[in-house]
């Protein structure tokens, strides 16, 4: 049976969308007052003003979310920056509401004579996600050619970072700038999210695993429960993730598992999740590429084996990843499935195919996506498959509907959840926990 979420995924052009979920610019209620009230006020009244709104933005952290009257369903956030007289223009890069090739439909407006620089989006109550926010404070007056234009807000891009209201942020996956993040009422909750009273630790450990696979070594993390010494020979379940350097390296996912072991949410367990090095190194080994199953089920499994006490039981060793990492994880359960019996694929990558060079333009999908064809045949023993994807994903929703419907008629036992966001870890995180409670945790699904 399908299990279905709708709330709450790294950059890339708008998309369409479904139920509902299609961002619509509007005003919002605040920022439409304040240009009602300035409209007759003089110049000493348009500073207090102006000066109100921002006590009252700073008081409420940014971006605004407001009710709409004739809409419940929905909300306007609105994305605001305080800008100075150098400012030009200030662009707006919101994972997945942003159109890459029309970079212009995310200007913000200044509001005449202020300070006030903003841009409103009607969303869906149950939206989660992350944005980054560039003023271009250049010299030159931004051109009127939308070609021109283009390229220059695409140079502006190399400067976005978080917006500096809002106090909650999270780290981007290979730049040092920071994205902001934001959740609408009816987001999920994340309850582990921040560590709650004195929840017992577990240990973050990064070693350097020899691979002839991929060559020399790989620096993986790995996580070991709290207590795991006192757990004597009784074996622990295995999560095998991509991009450790992202999740653990940058993300702190240690500290959520530390809640979710506390909470009982998940059995004591232990994580092995290797680096992806850098940009090309992933794209390069990421993806239905043998040579990373070999390394993570021939090397990194035993590996870890010798050192602590894991289970050898497929049913409890889940392979998990992202993207590109989830094409890996479903791959390498589908080449080793005598190794990996459950699997957590988060949007992943299906425009991925065999013979596609590191870096090349990524194609589009013509008919059934590689991935799909390659899960339709029954393997040697069923799976355990859980499937995220979100809203905000374009035509990936409907590829990953078509990835659960080949896994399932391939015999294998398999769940889908859709959320409100984009290609984002700001919802990968909560959709991971989420996924890893399904799969390994004792609780009834």
């Amino acid at each position: 049976m399908t299990a279905t979420t709708t709330p709450c995924a790294d950059d890339e052009a708008l998309p369409e969308t479904r139920s509902g979920a299609l961002p619509i610019r509007v005003t919002g209620p605040r920022v439409s007052r304040l240009v009602d009230r300035l409209a007759t006020a003089d110049d000493a009244q348009r500073t207090a003003l102006t000066a109100e709104f921002w006590t009252e933005v700073q008081h409420l952290g940014t971006p605004l979310v407001e009710e709409l009257a004739d809409d419940p369903g929905h909300r306007a956030v609105t994305f605001l920056w305080r800008g100075h007289r150098a400012t030009r223009q200030v662009l707006l890069f919101a994972n997945r509401l942003v159109d890459r090739e029309h970079l212009a439909a995310s200007l913000l407006e200044r509001i005449p004579d202020t300070d006030v620089w903003h841009l409103g989006l009607r969303l869906r109550a149950d939206h989660r996600g992350s944005y980054r926010m560039a003023a271009d404070i250049s010299l030159k007056q931004p051109p009127t050619d939308p070609g021109r234009l283009q390229l220059r807000l695409r140079s502006l891009l190399a400067h976005a970072a978080a917006e500096p209201l809002n106090s909650r942020s999270m780290p981007t996956r290979w730049s040092p700038a920071a994205s902001s993040v934001y959740a609408l009422p009816h987001a999920p909750a994340q309850p582990w999210a921040q560590r709650r009273g004195r929840v017992p630790a577990g240990r973050v450990e990064r070693h350097a695993v020899a691979t002839q696979a991929l060559g020399g070594a790989r620096d993986t993390w790995v996580y070991l429960p709290p207590g795991h010494e006192r757990h004597g020979s009784s074996p622990l379940p295995v999560v095998v993730l991509c991009d450790g350097d992202m999740w653990f390296g940058r993300l702190g996912f240690g500290e959520t598992l530390d809640v979710l072991i506390a909470d009982g949410a998940l059995p004591p367990l232990a994580v092995l999740s290797p680096d992806s090095v850098d940009r090309h190194t992933r794209e390069r080994e990421l993806g239905g590429r043998d040579a990373f199953v070999d390394f993570l089920a021939d090397e990194l499994l035993p590996w870890a084996a010798g050192r602590w006490p894991l289970a050898t039981d497929p049913r409890r060793t889940v392979v998990a990843g992202q993207s590109l990492g989830a094409v890996t994880a479903l791959h390498a359960a589908r080449l080793m499935p005598g190794r990996f019996g459950g699997v957590l694929a988060q949007s992943p990558s299906l425009w991925w195919q065999p013979g596609l060079p590191p870096g090349a333009p990524r194609p589009q999908v013509q008919g059934v996506p590689w991935l799909v064809r390659s899960c339709a045949a029954a393997g040697p023993r069923p799976l355990t498959v859980h499937l995220d994807v979100g809203l905000h994903e374009g035509t990936l929703v409907d590829q990953t509907r078509v990835l659960y419907d080949a896994l399932r008629s391939a015999g294998h036992t398999v769940t889908r959840a859709e959320f409100n966001g984009g290609h984002d870890y700001a919802c990968w995180h909560g959709a991971l926990t989420d996924g890893l409670v399904r799969l390994l945790g004792t609780a009834p699904h």
